[in-house]
């Protein structure tokens, strides 16, 4: 697998199929966190291909020469561990460095702006987007919307792999009720888990909140005290300052948490304090993070991002469009004055996971997309194409 050791996305990919029986060896260009694989007794490959960026004024040619050492590097890494498929996850550097490797079966699987973002940033990047394709025998999105998006630039099949969640740890039994509308000095709480920054909206949700808790106390219809409502943000970013004053700025700073990032084990324990989900999101190519909220019986509201469109199909969830902080504002009402409305999407929500997005299933869609692409490439049976041994150690 080349990816980057990194991201949560490549940790619990590698640890799944390890567990599988996937025999896993992992190639990085960007640096490995300590511990995670070690633990995980997952092999470690990493090549600096970015190490030229921390030179001062670094000249065009040191971008070229870094992605050829990497690609000479991934070979010799292949010629020794000789394995049965490369598997690139991102079709940037990762994808082109894996392609030029010549290795085949080559799997590329997409997560999102590398195909939403990445070929219209400038005509080489299309250029190497449209190697990667061509060098491809198998392309893999996690959803729907973005296989679309794919298809601007490839003509083949695109398999879908979605990256679903535990629905054993990301489950209703430890949500912590927050009060019930109505009762004295109740609280209703929203909050987000994302990264903090332009791309996800986050400003967008600080100014619909602000405008929620204005327009509140005029449409309070219910027994008892308008309820307190709070915003709880977590994750890191670069626009997390810029977020702090903008929440002090709308008059809401003393009612906005900004909880900072979060360890992946512990967001089940940050949904479990909410009782609204909100992703205002201006791109998206699949949603996981609404989709963890939902496997926890949090009703969500979100952007009609492509993703999270694809996520909350069936009215599973409130949709509000892009860039309308009035729309979600107005989502945000309509939550904390209708609890059976925050009920029933979060049941809704919950099914809708168990039916389409339970990562054991997840990982058996994509060892299955091994046995066939094996298959195919070894010229027989798919069915056969990996041994029902799958602990064999000569597979990978």
């Amino acid at each position: 697998m080349v990816s980057d050791a990194g991201s949560i996305h490549t940790e619990r990919w590698t640890a799944a199929l390890k567990d599988a029986g996937v025999d896993v060896v992992l190639f990085s260009i960007t640096p490995v966190p300590d511990g995670f694989y070690e633990k995980k007794s997952i092999k470690v490959y990493f090549f600096d291909l970015f190490g030229y960026k921390k030179k001062k004024n670094p000249a065009v040619f040191s971008r070229f020469f870094s992605h050829s050492r990497a690609v000479s590097y991934l070979k010799k890494v292949i010629s020794s561990e000789k394995p049965d498929i490369l598997h690139a996850h991102y079709a940037t550097s990762y994808g082109l460095v894996a392609a030029l490797s010549g290795f085949h079966p080559f799997i590329q699987s997409f997560w999102g702006s590398d195909v939403y973002e990445f070929p219209k940033l400038s005509r080489l990047n299309r250029l190497a987007l449209g190697y990667i394709l061509k060098k491809a025998d198998r392309v893999l999105s996690t959803s729907r919307a973005m296989a679309a998006e794919i298809g601007k630039y490839y003509k083949g099949s695109v398999g879908i792999t979605p990256f679903g969640v535990d629905t054993d740890v990301f489950c209703p039994a430890i949500r912590v009720p927050c009060g019930q509308t109505g009762e004295s000095g109740s609280r209703i709480v929203f909050g987000t888990v994302k990264t903090l920054s332009y791309r996800y909206g986050m400003d967008i949700l600080i100014r619909a909140f602000a405008r929620m808790r204005r327009e509140l106390p005029g449409r309070w219809t219910g027994k008892g005290e308008v309820p307190q409502t709070e915003l709880v943000i977590a994750g890191k970013g670069p626009d997390a300052d810029k977020l702090k004053r903008m929440a002090e700025n709308e008059g809401v700073g003393a009612h906005v948490v900004f909880r900072g990032p979060v360890e992946h084990e512990l967001v089940p324990e940050v949904y479990a304090g909410m009782d609204v989900a909100v992703f205002l999101s201006r791109e998206e190519s699949f949603g996981v993070a609404a989709v963890e909220a939902m496997s926890c019986c949090v009703p969500v509201i979100a952007s009609d991002a492509d993703g999270f469109r694809e996520v909350l199909e069936g009215g599973v969830g409130l949709v509000v469009p892009r860039e309308d902080a009035a729309a979600a504002s107005e989502a945000m009402l309509r939550m904390v004055l209708e609890p059976e409305l925050r009920e029933r999407m979060g049941k809704a929500g919950r099914q809708k996971v168990l039916e389409c997005y339970q990562w054991k299933e997840n990982v058996a869609a994509m060892t299955d997309e091994y046995r066939k692409v094996l298959g195919i490439h070894n010229g027989y049976s798919p069915d056969s194409a990996v041994p029902d041994d799958a602990n064999s150690s000569d597979r990978h």
